[in-house]
């Protein structure tokens, strides 16, 4: 058999493209026919049906071309434990066009990463019906929970109601009281309870069943259907008139069973609310200032560019920078810092964020799916529909579960049988074999967690890209700290200004001329000296930047240079005069750049920053935590010692350009697992080679794309208490995963050698699922500072 797979290709760009790609992917073990159409950018291949389409890719890629590929995410109905996860992923992961997929039972969740147009949604779904389950594309959450109430504590009540006459005769027998209900009577209960409220596991069972796997369902369907069987034979074949029946075990089972499920959704639901409160932040309209006055208008009708006016007690509907009125912004609920924050014409605001009492107009820089809000939501709700790695070990024991239980309950009900004689007792202990085994436990461990982890971190101003960033930052032994904008405030200013060849005025007149072409922090404050002495800057022509270097361009006709020590050495110059004066300064702090032109110094230039708040306090936490600290810093020796020793930071890396800072971050891993803290452009190499990136939302945009975490406000304390999230998160996962693997571990014998009854067993069996999702719950009174 042969299936054709249609695959897009990018980088393209002539007709020797097209033939490199062909050539490459026709070298494939069952490839029968490829063609490659340059107009449309796609190949198509003809290939045996065990071809995967992975191999295809890397075909391409080995060619110098790439197969782009997109997230879609669906929402799966139907799924009650861990081996309905790993069914949903195998059938996924076996379409043509599908690079992967991640199921997350708490979430209820399907990411699947597919080659762009080889596959699509209707295929997808079509896929998870085929496997049991009901799937649909992911629709944004709204901001109101999922519907909870009597709907869904109807069906647990009625059987409560009918199950509990088949119990009380029970208690009976513990006062040498006989209140044992006519056969017929307990028959009339249980019905009820096996087949109506216990439909749900019939079906859930029998689809699983059909897609050739099992599930928690199927166990409980198959436990329960024995005790009620075994209870009708004995009823019709009984002579005495008052035979012992087990209907009360069946009834029972699934009553806890549904109970279980109930309180499990509502914890489930209580782990989400990081995302619920964060949708709340929505608003629907704003009030849009327009020629004919101010119009009240839905918020998808904004563009950038229109000037949204926000009164007093309003949250801010979009993106934008004050252009009228000053205010203070509450903007907790964004980035977790608990005072208002000061903001006057020119400062930019967030959309969701409180107007507390200033009237201001605001705008529009940014609406939709662009905004700061919509892209925190979907990073927290990317976190966690995200398996971390230790998931992985559960699945594996998750595809082989059911199927080893219902063998244990087979080999528990043959050997009583066979060794007693009694095979009412061997059918009763294999049903208490099948009840109290637990997938659900398993598969909600490790997402119920993060789940929370990542909620209450993103509550605080912590945002966690995904589950593997969490995971590991709760090993990092080392932390490595860029230092300008980072520990410093980022707001340098000029400490002194002194000539060699050149006044000390006129050096400072030609490096704002120089440094007029810039945005750097340097450059500012270069200009802000300039113009507070009244200097007018000369234009600058051919302006270049030389990375973790300085600037150079030409000024009146001359080429100039302005930067550290390392580009007056490789531009062969010396500056003897200044040597003593520079030394001083870095020694006080400093960052000293110097002037230079083709062929001598003219003068030089320093600069002081002032340390942040409550950066030494930070870098004590760390400390105090076990972690080693480093600055890596492209600046100075003597500026970056002089941080250091007030900090109390252990090793410091000076004068590193941004291209060596990865090298060194991956030097420092023979110290453990690294984090790397950044804020520029010049980080954002460092923060993907670390083994987890942590990046300050008041930096750039490539920092925090690089980076698995992201601050939301400029307090550095911030990366002590991530670690702390991150530990604590962990250590709730494996105490999770210690107890629903141990709970089936001594649960699962005691059952088979006859020490557990079926309706203990399915006590337990609802309490373990509880019990996790509560205890992963714990983590919602985490609050910084509590480690």
């Amino acid at each position: 058999m042969s299936a054709t797979i249609t695959l897009p290709i990018e980088g393209m760009t002539c007709a020797s493209c097209v033939r490199r790609v062909e050539t490459s992917l026709a070298k494939v073990a069952g490839v029968q026919d490829v063609s490659v159409n340059l107009a449309t950018e796609a190949a198509t291949v003809t290939a045996a049906d065990d071809v995967a389409v992975c191999t295809l890719e890397q075909a391409v890629a080995g060619a110098g071309y790439a197969v782009p590929q997109e997230s879609v995410v669906l929402d799966i109905a139907g799924m009650t434990c861990a081996s309905c996860v790993g069914r949903v992923e195998k059938v996924l992961k076996k379409l043509p066009g599908v690079a992967g997929a991640e199921v997350n039972l708490a979430t209820e969740r399907a990411v699947v990463t597919v080659y762009r147009g080889a596959a699509t949604v209707a295929q997808l779904v079509a896929a998870v019906t085929a496997a049991g389950y009901s799937a649909a594309p992911h629709a944004e959450a709204g901001a109101v929970a999922p519907r909870s109430g009597w709907h869904d504590l109807k069906p647990f009540v009625i059987s409560a109601l009918l199950s509990l006459p088949l119990v009380v005769p029970m208690a009976g027998d513990l006062f040498g009281a006989h209140w044992m209900l006519p056969a017929w009577v307990q028959w009339l209960l249980a019905t009820p309870v096996q087949f109506w409220f216990g439909a749900r596991f019939y079906r859930a069972g029998w689809k699983a069943l059909a897609a050739g796997t099992g599930n928690m369902d199927l166990l409980v369907a198959l436990g329960t259907s024995a005790a009620y069987g075994l209870s009708i034979y004995l009823w019709l074949t009984d002579t005495s008139g008052m035979p012992h029946l087990y209907f009360e075990s069946a009834a029972v089972v699934i009553t806890l069973v549904l109970l279980g499920k109930l309180l499990e959704a509502r914890a489930k639901r209580a782990t989400t609310e990081a995302i619920r409160a964060l949708q709340a932040l929505k608003v629907p309209t704003a009030r849009v200032r327009r020629a004919d006055g101010e119009h009240e208008v839905a918020l998808e009708s904004v563009a950038v560019g229109d000037m949204v006016v926000v009164r007093p007690g309003e949250r801010i509907a979009v993106d934008g920078e004050i252009v009228e009125g000053a205010t203070h912004v509450d903007e907790s609920m964004i980035t977790g810092e608990s005072l208002p924050a000061a903001r006057h014409p020119g400062d930019r605001v967030t959309g969701g964020t409180l107007n507390a009492e200033g009237l201001i107009a605001v705008r529009t820089t940014a609406i939709g799916a662009e905004t700061a809000l919509a892209r925190i939501i979907r990073l927290v709700e990317s976190a966690q529909a995200k398996k971390a790695p230790i998931q992985r070990i559960v699945d594996r024991v998750a595809a082989v579960f059911v199927p080893v239980v219902v063998a244990a309950a087979l080999v528990t009900a043959l050997g009583w049988g066979l060794a007693t004689g009694d095979w009412t007792a061997a059918l009763l202990n294999a049903v208490a074999v099948l009840v109290i085994a637990c997938p659900c436990a398993l598969g909600l461990a490790t997402p119920t967690a993060i789940m929370a982890g990542t909620g209450v971190a993103a509550r605080h101003g912590i945002l966690i890209k995904d589950a593997e960033a969490l995971e590991i930052a709760h090993d990092v032994k080392v932390v490595a700290f860029d230092k300008t904008g980072t520990l410093t405030a980022g707001q340098p200013s000029l400490t002194a200004c002194e000539g060699a060849d050149a006044a000390a005025g006129e050096v400072l007149r030609l490096a704002a001329g120089l440094q007029s072409g810039s945005e750097h922090p340097l450059a500012r404050a270069v200009a802000a000296a300039a113009a507070r002495d009244g200097i007018i800057a000369p234009p600058v022509e051919d302006f270049s930047a030389l990375p973790g270097r300085g600037v150079s361009g030409r000024v009146e006709g001359r080429l100039l240079k302005l930067g550290a020590g390392r580009l007056l050495r490789d531009s062969g110059l010396d500056a003897p005069a200044l040597a003593a004066r520079a030394a001083a300064l870095e020694a006080a702090g400093n960052t000293v750049s110097y002037l230079m032109s083709t062929d001598r110094v003219l003068g030089l230039l320093a600069f002081g920053d002032t340390v942040k708040p409550h950066a030494a306090a930070a870098i004590a936490r760390l400390k105090a935590q076990g972690i080693t600290t480093v600055l890596l810093t492209g600046d100075n020796a003597g500026a970056a010692n002089a941080v250091a020793r007030a900090l109390g930071i252990d090793d410091v890396r000076s004068e590193v350009l941004p291209e060596a800072k990865a090298e060194t971050v991956a030097a420092l891993k023979a110290g453990g697992k690294v984090a790397m803290v950044g804020d520029g452009i010049n980080d954002a190499p460092a923060l993907a080679a670390a083994d987890v990136g942590i990046a300050m939302a008041t930096g750039t945009d490539a920092a925090m794309h690089a980076a698995g975490i992201t601050l939301m406000r400029g307090d550095i304390l911030l990366v002590a208490e991530a670690i702390a999230i991150s530990r604590r998160t962990y250590a709730k996962i494996r105490q999770n995963l210690f107890w629903a693997f141990i709970y089936n571990i001594v649960g699962i014998p005691l059952a088979a050698f006859g020490l557990l009854n079926p309706m203990l067993a399915g006590a337990a069996m609802a309490f373990s699922s509880v019990s996790v999702v509560s205890n992963a719950l714990l983590l919602k009174r985490w609050k910084p500072g509590a480690h």
